[in-house]
């Protein structure tokens, strides 16, 4: 199921982004899993997130602001299980042009979105970002879900 996220949510959120930078082995070590949530329970707070949920447990969540996908994170159990599709796939039919900063590292993420048409528009040293890891600007201007 994909709704809006809740207050509530912000516990699992931000159990999902803090298991993925403490179980990613060239991810900075820069948070503990409190300010993780803390962070999650913000960007709910701002109207910006759709989560993906079985039974009732969050298993992904996509943060969105305007066109910019800020975050996209699924939980390592869910993983390959079609939760992060179903909620890019949603994020796609709201907007007609998308965009998001990977890191260029992370290349199951980077095949993610390829998969699903996005286009690498520009390359990054790192300055831009509080990790300081070189990225990757992904574009999607619409077009067919594939």
């Amino acid at each position: 199921m994909i709704r809006q996220g809740r207050p509530l949510d912000a516990g699992a959120m931000g159990a999902i982004l803090h298991g993925f930078e403490t179980g990613t082995p060239w991810m900075p070590k820069q948070h503990s899993g409190a300010e993780a949530v803390g962070f999650c329970g913000q960007l709910v707070d701002k109207g910006w997130v759709t989560v993906a949920t079985v039974d009732r447990k969050v298993t992904a969540f996509l943060a969105r602001d305007g066109a910019e996908i800020c975050a996209l994170y699924v939980a390592e159990d869910a993983r390959g299980q079609g939760h992060g599709r179903a909620l890019l796939q949603d994020a796609m039919g709201r907007c007609e042009r998308l965009w998001l900063q990977c890191f260029q590292d992370n290349a199951q993420a980077r095949r993610f979105y390829e998969r699903h048409g996005f286009a690498a528009a520009g390359f990054g040293d790192g300055t831009g970002n509080a990790e300081g890891l070189p990225d990757v600007l992904y574009e999607w201007n619409g077009g067919n879900w594939a």
